[in-house]
């Protein structure tokens, strides 16, 4: 299975995020219902990965129609902020 990029994220306050690009390994998605970033860490330190692109690596939001067995299954994501928190754009509800 390939998992997913990230394609961008507007999360600027992130710890992994460096020019609207996610550099953490791979993240993890929501809770049930929530697509929220449960990777998302605000920090003025950078951390990840610098040469890495971000990518899906779990994702627990059942509702999602990309989600198969927990991992996603969507070509690639997006991150968008949503009321001060990160949040997976590309969620679709089944």
């Amino acid at each position: 299975m390939d998992v997913p990029k990230i394609g961008h994220c507007d999360a600027e306050n992130c710890a992994y995020n460096r020019d609207k690009q996610c550099h953490a390994i791979a993240i993890t998605v929501g809770d049930q219902t929530h697509p929220k970033c449960d990777t998302f860490m605000e920090s003025p330190h950078k951390g990840g990965d610098s040469s890495a692109t971000g990518t899906v690596g779990a994702c627990k939001v059942s509702i999602c129609e990309y989600n198969e067995m927990l991992e996603c299954h969507a070509p690639q994501i997006e991150v968008d902020l949503h009321n001060h928190a990160a949040e997976c754009a590309t969620f679709q509800s089944k």
